[in-house]
């Protein structure tokens, strides 16, 4: 503000034209404040309003400790646009610490980037310059970058003295250039100040010019401006895009384009690859007959088949409920019995399971010893609520048996879980690369949005990758019977041609199945009812209720026993794989 107000002490303004003699552009005068767009036409003005007082004593009382005495700089402008910077330097106290101006903002989208190179007489990190020596001690270096292109003129602008963190009473700069110079102007102050200096001409000849200015503020910069002609030198601006997020994730008819087609290929190739590794074999024919045998009262699981492998085979995965089935079964076929027992009414319901003697163990499929061994670890009985918090190794045991149970059945050709891993795996590989990639591009283009096709189909093989486990010919021969049989439980109808006296032991068979279809309650309610003799046993062999408890009350038993269970088996480890 104070050299605003002295612009009413004397303005000194001067224009070079090409062609003109020295001593007519050194008398010339012009109005002031014309820089740039003057430079454009071949012209240059420069207002230099003399420092008054007022700004000197702002100047001295708002500087920390030490001054910069002289700040003597000469430019030298090559042909191929290097700026050449010798500045000598006489200052009080120790070497002060510069900071250069090595980006501006150029337009929207870029910065301008001034590349400062071989320095003699300093060290430069990042931007700051530190002088090394006492004074006067002088500092040589090279910029690139300075010179603009401007229709049929060049621009050289540079900020020669300024940034120190302490005043300079005294700046000079003088530039030299291979063609005679067109105009010129300079600024004092802020980087974008449009004050101009104390003083700035021309010599004789034409092709260098001199600059100065009294009382630099700390921080304050000095820029030399000097037009010449179109072809003087090689030089350009450096110019580096400049990050906004509105601009990194630029939405038009390329990118747009670009995208959709990502996505097409990238997604189109994950429903190829599903298409070909995914899907299961088809085995035609099966489906229909399965059917076809249950609306016949045909009813039965595939031979052989477990209600774990079973429920294995339908989601492919070995789930908690799987495990609960098999507990039922062993039950049902003998090798325990569960006892429910008495409680009170705010009592939890429990239930012991008790290994029965005589029970050949050795016939137990793999999964199947791994859970009876869990279950009594060495004792007789045990109580369910004391599973809880003990079954986490063995449940993994038991989960790894159930996969490689089913693969030796050979109703797929690699274990599920593995095969759901490697793809889920692969899938949030790609979506990091894909978040890398989008930061990369939307960082040094404006890109981004490419980027978030990668991410899109990594996070869409990654949840794929959940149904890529494929069954053979053989599993879905396997898995269209099963469906057969999970329709008949379904309907929980007791076929009329089951003789009575098999009646209990056929479909205590079958519930365990049922347990895995989530028709527990329906066939429950068909268990309960088919003791044949008009009257309720008080227990099935397999179950064993309290006092007053009578086969009727089965059905809410049952619901009650497999969700206890379940939960007792998973209370320290889900057993659904990843």
């Amino acid at each position: 503000m104070h050299r605003a107000a002295s612009g009413l002490a004397v303005a000194a303004t001067l224009a070079l034209t090409l062609g003109a003699s020295p001593a007519l552009a050194a008398g010339a005068t012009v109005p002031a404040g014309r820089t740039t767009e003057a430079a454009q036409a071949g012209r240059a003005a420069v207002t230099v309003p003399i420092t008054g007082p007022g700004r000197a004593a702002e100047a001295r009382n708002a500087a920390p400790d030490g001054r910069v005495t002289k700040d003597a700089v000469e430019l030298q402008l090559r042909p191929d646009g290097v700026l050449h910077v010798k500045e000598t330097l006489e200052f009080t106290g120790t070497g002060p610490t510069r900071k250069l101006v090595t980006r501006t903002r150029y337009d929207d989208g870029n910065d301008r980037v001034y590349q400062v190179t071989n320095l003699r007489g300093g060290t430069l990190r990042g931007d700051s310059l530190t002088v090394t020596g006492r004074s006067p001690a002088t500092l040589e270096y090279d910029v690139k970058g300075v010179v603009t292109p401007l229709g049929d003129a060049q621009e050289l602008r540079w900020y020669a003295v300024g940034g120190w963190p302490v005043p300079v009473e005294l700046a000079t700069v003088k530039v030299t250039g291979p063609a005679q110079l067109q105009s010129l102007s300079c600024f004092a102050g802020v980087l974008t100040s449009a004050i101009g200096c104390t003083a700035a001409s021309p010599d004789h000849t034409g092709t260098t010019a001199d600059f100065e200015q009294q009382e630099l503020g700390a921080n304050e910069v000095l820029t030399v401006v000097v037009g010449y002609p179109a072809g003087a030198t090689k030089g350009a601006p450096i110019l580096q895009r400049r990050f906004e997020l509105s601009n990194a994730f630029t939405l038009n008819t390329v990118t747009g384009g670009a995208l959709a087609g990502l996505l097409v290929l990238l997604l189109g190739g994950l429903g190829l690859l599903y298409w070909t590794r995914g899907r299961d074999a088809r085995v035609v024919g099966h489906e229909s007959g399965a059917l076809d045998a249950v609306q016949n009262g045909h009813f039965a699981p595939p031979d052989g088949v477990r209600p774990g492998q079973i429920g294995t085979l339908v989601d492919e995965q070995a789930d908690v409920v799987d495990v609960t089935a098999t507990i039922v079964d062993l039950a049902v076929r003998g090798y325990l019995r569960i006892d429910e027992q008495p409680r009170q009414t705010y009592d939890a319901p429990d239930w012991t399971l008790v290994r029965l003697p005589g029970a050949q163990v050795g016939a137990l499929m793999p999964y199947e010893r791994a859970l009876y061994d869990a279950i009594f670890d060495g004792r007789d009985a045990v109580p369910l609520s004391q599973l809880k918090g003990t079954f986490a190794a063995n449940l993994g045991k038991v989960r790894d048996a159930l996969y490689r149970d089913v693969v030796t059945q050979g109703w797929f050709a690699r274990r599920p879980d593995t095969v759901r891993t490697r793809w889920t795996t692969v899938g949030v590989v790609l979506t990091f690369a894909g978040v890398l990639a989008t930061v990369a591009l939307a960082w040094f283009t404006t890109y981004g949005v490419l980027g978030l096709a990668l991410i899109i189909a990594g996070a869409a093989l990654a949840v794929g990758g959940q149904y890529m486990p494929a069954k053979t010919a053989k599993g879905s021969a396997a898995l269209a019977h099963t469906l057969g049989f999970r329709e008949y439980l379904a309907r929980g109808e007791v076929g009329a041609d089951v003789p009575q006296a098999q009646r209990v032991e056929l479909f205590s068979r079958y519930l365990p199945y049922a347990v895995i279809f989530d028709s527990v309650d329906r066939w429950a309610r068909v268990v309960s009812s088919v003791t044949g003799n008009g009257q309720q046993a008080d227990n099935l062999y397999w179950y064993h209720g309290p006092a007053e408890w009578d086969l009727s009350k089965f059905a809410d038993s049952m619901r009650t026993f497999t969700t206890t269970t379940s939960g007792a088996i998973s209370a320290t480890r889900q057993l659904r794989s990843l």
